[in-house]
């Protein structure tokens, strides 16, 4: 193909995507402050941040980012395999393993990065279990990163009906002898702000064992003691991996996933299980084995925020209230949207021009309130 011909099928292909009003482009945005931005000379409030406590401008996580910045430079400059592995990645990984209630902890540049990894670990060892293998059970909500870590593996999926725990019982039930069932799904829908039925999924697993990873992105930092997440506000805190059996005393979730560029207000992500399972990740995840470790200054400013969280539980507490009254607000104008108390709140307009048009709007109202349009859902 000429150069002239894939240009060609890239303009199509982008044509395409305008006429159906699926075309994204990027904004400029400079932030003021933690709730406001400027987009083209225009300020705004900043509704479309998943920095739910304001932590990228806490004056504590500023100053221990500029601190490490001035100790230990801009970057990692290797991997964490090499010489990437710093002290500032030693100690956010400590901090992050006692807030999560697991034994340990293994950064990664990004969530993305950190399911991918993850899944990559666990599809290892399943492959090198008692000969059946690894499955993939999926809630059909779950995030993009976590669908193509699992596709990337080649390893067997099934995706079953969002927090539909009786078709989750049927597949675990049909499971072939010998083959490892990893239930993936998270604790706060990324896109519908829903939990998952964490208990629902503890009952069923202490009939049907399975491994169970979760996916805190949104729950770490809104719910449990010193913002935990949701599996440590319900008292189900990372355990060691069951391959085969399991104790009726073990923890609920096995492996974490937390993202630290949505409550925390940093950048990054990280993996939580068994000693043995982080052991196994840094040399079977390849996601980690090949990135160059986060900036120090992200894993200083990742501790830092952690140690605000535990000292200013106001923050968690004030918006989860909000999130509280928005929701009741918008019950009150008539809008049907889901029960709870998380700071995602989802308002279904039914196309992409109603949503273009309604954030439109709410920009002319000094509001960034962004349409979230396919493939973002998918």
């Amino acid at each position: 193909m000429e150069a002239e011909d894939w240009d060609r099928l890239v303009r199509r292909r982008l044509q395409g995507l305008a006429d159906r009003h699926l075309l994204r482009r990027r904004q400029v945005a400079r932030p003021l402050d933690a709730t406001r931005i400027e987009i083209d000379g225009r300020r705004y409030v900043n509704f479309a941040s998943n920095n739910y406590l304001g932590l990228s401008h806490h004056p504590r996580v500023l100053d221990a980012a500029a601190d490490a910045l001035r100790r230990e430079g801009t970057g990692a400059g290797a991997s964490p395999l090499v010489t990437g592995h710093g002290p500032a990645h030693a100690d956010a990984e400590r901090r992050i393993a006692a807030w999560k209630g697991s034994d340990s902890a293994v950064l990664l540049p990004s969530g993305y990065q950190a399911n991918l990894a993850a899944v990559q670990t666990v599809a290892a060892l399943g492959a090198e279990g008692e000969g059946g293998g690894v499955r993939f059970l999926l809630d059909k909500l779950v995030h993009a990163s976590l669908i193509d870590a699992v596709r990337e593996t080649g390893a067997p999926l099934r995706v079953f009906p969002h927090n539909h725990l009786d078709k989750l019982a049927r597949l675990l039930k049909e499971a072939e002898p010998n083959q490892v069932q990893v239930v993936v799904t998270e604790s706060i829908f990324s896109m519908d702000g829903d939990a998952a039925d964490l208990h629902g999924l503890a009952g069923l697993k202490s009939r049907r064992p399975f491994v169970l990873l979760l996916d805190e992105a949104h729950g770490s930092g809104v719910y449990g003691p010193g913002g935990a997440g949701l599996a440590a506000e319900l008292r189900l805190t990372t355990g060691r991996p069951r391959f085969s059996g399991a104790s009726s005393s073990a923890p609920v979730v096995d492996i974490t996933v937390v993202t630290l560029s949505k409550a925390l207000g940093c950048a990054g992500g990280a993996v939580c299980g068994t000693s043995a399972f982080c052991d196994a990740l840094v040399n079977f995840g390849r996601a980690y084995i090949y990135s160059t470790a986060v900036a120090p200054a992200t894993a200083a400013a990742a501790s830092a925020a952690i140690d605000v969280l535990r000292d200013e539980p106001h923050r968690q507490a004030r918006l989860r209230a909000l999130a509280t009254r928005v929701r009741e607000g918008l019950r009150s104008a008539g809008r049907d949207v889901p029960t709870g108390d998380s700071p995602i709140i989802p308002i279904v307009l039914g196309s992409e021009e109603a949503a273009l048009g309604a954030a439109s709007r709410m920009r002319d109202a000094g509001l960034w309130v962004v349409a979230i349009r396919p493939p973002t859902r998918i």
